[in-house]
């Protein structure tokens, strides 16, 4: 399963999660199958998205999508950074 990760800077988280649950791009309806969303704890004003999907060209499309939000400013007030995105697939993982 194919996961795309998206990491920047806010300027402010609660106005950031505002915009984020707004989802402008609609998260289910692009394919997006789970998220996760983090902060560092020794910097709120950071976040980390893990956006799950079942095949590459549907995460590949969502990132041209907010690609395309982001290059807008419409929907995106509170970044602080440029977002970095990349999609990456999960190859071990171990429970104890």
């Amino acid at each position: 399963m194919p996961t795309l990760q998206i990491e920047h800077g806010v300027n402010d988280f609660d106005v950031w999660r505002q915009a984020f649950d707004a989802d402008p791009v609609r998260r289910e309806a692009s394919g997006v199958k789970r998220y996760r969303v983090f902060r560092p704890l020794d910097d709120p004003n950071y976040v980390k998205i893990d956006l799950d999907f079942e095949d590459v060209d549907k995460a590949e499309a969502f990132r041209a999508a907010l690609g395309d939000l982001w290059r807008s400013g419409r929907a995106a007030p509170a970044l602080a950074s440029a977002p970095r995105t990349r999609i990456v697939e999960e190859v071990l993982s171990e429970e104890y």
